[in-house]
């Protein structure tokens, strides 16, 4: 159907996807790795991943008319804003903005729209159906998988997006990229070795219980003693295997005002003493809602640990009052790691600040 797919790139690049490419529907890209992740227990607590298992692996189960999959790529990021210093977190470049779920979501609903207007039946969405949306993305050209586990464009970076569309209709199959990480990853470790909790266990394979994207967003429990020191400022995600990508060293900026740098810096010292109500309607429509207040006060609570200021004491010690017995523990070793911080700067002659007893004792 060379015309519809003429006017349907069309449309998706007119919608904001830079990237646009269609592959067949047959088989299931990318199911013997998710095997191996699961077989390994690398998939933390995310029980999702196998009871949606099954429909991963036959794109049919999703959508069962599926002749074909349009993958589209939309890109994010630009320039990261001055470090604004003090009591502040970093957050992921992902979710400095808008989430991308609404803004991309509206996108694929027009598109959809569009294709039924032409009978053609189809069924898409971004993160919310069981794709494994790197694996299409490698079939239809995309980019490769990396070392890093992220799809790469050679050049371009990995600061994408990625949405699928099944459709019940046959699409002339772009092609993939002649090789994948042997050639454009080659032996260059830098994302391996950036990694802070050492999250990676192989060339592609990451485990999710290390990986400071999951214990900060994904995770509802506490972060794992050893793993808070290594989250340094990271209130919300980590970008730090994407930094170091050389692929990432000129990224396109995104023209998409809605995912600018609104929350690129995190006020730790006001998520701390906020009500959790006014935390939830603050970041209302952005990714950093998905943890709640409970998940963005732990961070938040970690980092202010990390950064060792005694000026971080005052909220910390009113955290410590909290109804969360999740933050009040993640609030008394703050206090803790802080308290060591000002012995070590005062040669062990006493602080100026005095961490509460009961933050010492590990109430």
């Amino acid at each position: 159907m060379p015309d519809l797919a003429h006017q349907l790139r069309a449309l998706c690049h007119q919608l904001g996807f830079q990237h646009v490419r269609f592959t067949d529907g047959d088989g299931a890209p990318g199911i013997d790795a998710y095997d191996l992740m699961l077989s390994e227990g690398r998939h933390a607590d995310m029980t999702w991943m196998v009871r949606a298992r099954d429909a991963r692996a036959d794109p049919r189960q999703v959508f069962r008319r599926t002749e074909s999959v349009i993958v589209l790529g939309m890109e994010y990021g630009g320039q990261r804003p001055p470090d604004p210093g003090g009591l502040t977190g970093r957050v992921a470049t992902y979710a400095w903005g808008r989430d991308y779920h609404n803004l991309i979501g509206k996108r694929i609903r027009k598109i959809e729209r569009w294709l039924r207007e032409r009978d053609v039946p189809c069924f898409g969405g971004v993160d919310s159906r069981p794709w494994i949306e790197r694996a299409w993305a490698e079939r239809a050209g995309i980019g490769f998988a990396a070392k890093n586990c992220c799809t790469i464009r050679p050049g371009r970076g990995s600061t994408f997006f990625l949405a699928v569309i099944a459709v019940g209709a046959r699409l002339p199959v772009d092609a993939p990229l002649p090789a994948g990480k042997e050639r454009f990853c080659g032996s260059c470790a830098r994302c391996h070795l950036a990694c802070p909790t050492r999250a990676f266990v192989g060339d592609g394979q990451l485990d999710a219980a290390r990986c400071i994207s999951y214990l900060t967003i994904e995770n509802d429990g506490p972060i794992p003693a050893e793993l808070r020191a290594p989250l340094g400022r990271w209130v919300f995600g980590c970008d730090d295997c994407q930094d170091v990508c050389p692929h990432n060293h000129a990224a396109p900026i995104s023209p998409e005002e809605d995912l600018g740098p609104v929350n690129a810096w995190l006020d730790l010292r006001w998520i701390m003493l906020a009500d959790d109500d006014l935390v939830e309607r603050q970041f209302e429509g952005s990714p950093l809602r998905r943890p709640g207040a409970i998940g963005l006060k732990r961070n938040a609570a970690v980092v202010l640990g990390n950064l060792g200021d005694e000026a971080a004491g005052p909220c910390l010690e009113q955290a410590l009052g909290h109804p969360s017995a999740l933050i009040q523990e993640h609030a008394a070793w703050a206090l803790r790691r802080i308290e060591a911080a000002s012995h070590a700067r005062h040669d062990h002659a006493g602080p100026k600040w005095v961490a509460p007893v009961a933050a010492i004792s590990g109430r």
